[in-house]
């Protein structure tokens, strides 16, 4: 949905706060916390959620919060750590935590695409408060070594309707505003897609709130293929089939898929 709402009269610098959900991630969260940590924007929160990993996580964000503590752009870093009921139960905590004006999940392992990237958001912005901003997302493997850009790009206007063709804008692209995600938590009763429900309802709600949207036209995220919607990758598109029924109907979900099936590779 792209509207020209008026700017907000707000004076208060633009906050994010970027969410990282962890469980023994200890190979992977230092990645995802250099690419936070390099930030040149300074209004960064960085909101770590962990379910009381048992290996080296915590001693990675320990060493990480020593180092902001003297660092040239500090930014605020929170952590928690305790036993949680999987991923989206976690994401709650953090959307209740939040206090950002806009929120990302950025899982260990993925990163922020550059460390001038939320300086360019917030030039791009100003004082305007669309509901989302969303852009692009590059793969890349474990050794962080770039695959390519993401199969499925974002529309030139997004709006609810725009994911009937598939998850066109990366879960880690998609930066949702607080007046929008604090009615909107994950449903829990999804366990490898209740990101792509979030999405659909996040831009449900904006819309009923006749917010815009804000197309970055860059790079957001750079997403490691390797997550647990990709392990999980039938269960996935069996939960993705069940929301998309829901959201849409039946007709066009299964001409939507008899069309995936079409353009598949």
């Amino acid at each position: 949905m792209q509207t020209d709402n008026p700017p907000s009269s707000t004076t208060e610098p633009l906050k994010f706060t970027i969410a990282t959900v962890t469980f023994n991630a200890t190979t992977l969260i230092e990645r995802t916390i250099k690419s936070v940590e390099e930030q040149d924007y300074p209004y960064v929160e960085h909101l770590i959620v962990d379910g009381n990993s048992r290996d080296n996580t915590l001693e990675h964000i320990h060493h990480y919060q020593e180092r902001n503590s003297i660092a040239a752009v500090p930014h605020e870093i929170t952590c928690i750590s305790e036993p949680d009921h999987g991923l989206y139960d976690a994401m709650n905590k953090a959307l209740q935590m939040a206090t950002g004006d806009y929120i990302l999940f950025l899982n260990a392992g993925d990163k922020l695409h550059s460390a001038t990237l939320l300086s360019e958001l917030a030039s791009q912005i100003k004082e305007e408060r669309p509901a989302v901003i969303f852009g692009r997302t590059d793969l890349v493997d474990a050794d962080e070594k770039y695959i390519g850009p993401r199969r499925l790009s974002p529309p030139k206007e997004l709006t609810w309707k725009s994911f009937k063709h598939g998850m066109l804008v990366c879960h880690q692209a998609f930066f949702a505003h607080k007046h929008v995600f604090r009615s909107v938590k994950y449903n829990l009763k999804y366990r490898f897609s209740a990101d792509f429900d979030w999405c659909i309802r996040i831009l449900k709600e904006a819309a009923r709130l006749e917010r815009s949207t804000h197309d970055a036209q860059c790079v957001i995220s750079d997403y490691l293929n390797e997550g647990m919607t990709t392990k999980n990758h039938k269960k996935s598109l069996l939960e993705r089939f069940r929301i998309m029924w829901r959201h849409y109907g039946a007709v066009s979900t299964i001409g939507h898929h008899l069309w995936f099936v079409v353009r598949k590779p």
